[in-house]
């Protein structure tokens, strides 16, 4: 949606095309925030936001595009909250951040814990605001290239049933993950790969695509994610001795290391015989849960 919003304003002629509801989309899970160094918790800047993404990558991520992001990110928040974002508020009045995974500093801004939710919402309304063309549930089947050039896409039309050719210059994939994948997952449904798949059949590369990042906290056995917002608030991770494991795996960050660190110690403690029924323990009883 960010991106029919942007390529709308910019004078684009747009149409916009999604599987579901578009906010019905993934992204609605998510409760936790987004990044972005305010300051308003304690001092912050892009800089050392950038230095923080680029170390939580284990220094792999395209810098270029980390410098970017981190630049961007403060104004791109505020110019949610001038779209009627309602961010949780300090006793001062000013957007509330807390500490996350990875983070050097309370950066992740947040809507309580239904910050995806109202985010979704939000944009939403932008593009019916702008009587953005939407085609709503509608399943995009392939990508039509002609002369070596992507010149639109054949979507099913999931409702009504039949085959639509919906002719474009230019064509966004913005389509989600592909963590659907695999049995334990916190992803929805509708997160199958479709975009990845569409590119990859008409000879696009794919990149990167060990790079599979998964939540490490959930309520088994059903993938449904439990917030990062647990252990920024103080929740400890245990193994079947009742250990904070994590003090072998990141003894300075615990908890709040980066996510692919603390899943691959859940794993390891599984693996080792450290597991309770195949899973770890998040214990928030000493947070009065």
């Amino acid at each position: 949606m960010r991106a029919a919003i942007a390529a709308f304003d910019a004078g684009a002629d747009v149409a916009m095309l999604s599987k579901l509801h578009p906010t019905r989309s993934h992204s609605g899970a998510a409760e936790g925030g987004i990044n972005a160094a305010l300051g308003n918790a304690s001092e912050d800047d892009p800089e050392s936001h950038a230095f923080d993404t680029v170390k939580g990558s284990d220094y792999l991520g395209d810098q270029d595009a980390i410098e970017v992001l981190c630049n961007e990110a403060p104004g791109d928040v505020y110019e949610l909250e001038n779209w009627g974002a309602v961010f949780s508020r300090t006793e001062d009045g000013r957007i509330a951040q807390r500490p996350f995974g990875a983070a050097g500093a309370p950066r992740t801004a947040y809507a309580a814990d239904i910050t995806g939710h109202v985010l979704v919402q939000v944009l939403y309304e932008q593009v019916v605001k702008r009587e953005i063309r939407t085609y709503e549930e509608f399943f995009a089947w392939k990508l039509v290239v002609e002369d070596d050039r992507c010149q639109g896409v054949l979507a099913w039309d999931l409702l009504n049933g039949g085959l639509h050719a919906i002719g474009a210059k230019t064509v966004i994939l913005a389509t989600g993950g592909a963590g659907r994948l695999y049995v334990g997952t916190t992803n929805a449904y509708a997160c199958t790969g479709d975009g990845m798949a569409l590119a990859l059949r008409v000879g696009v590369p794919l990149k990167d695509m060990e790079m599979m990042q998964f939540h490490p906290t959930t309520l088994s056995p059903t993938g449904v994610l439990i917030t990062e917002g647990c252990r920024g608030e103080g929740a400890h991770l245990l193994n079947a001795d009742g250990e904070r494991f994590l003090k072998r795996y990141a003894p300075n960050a615990m908890e709040l290391a980066s996510r692919d660190v603390i899943s691959r110690a859940e794993q390891t403690e599984i693996d080792e015989g450290r597991g309770v029924d195949g899973n770890v323990l998040l214990d928030l009883r000493h947070l009065g849960a």
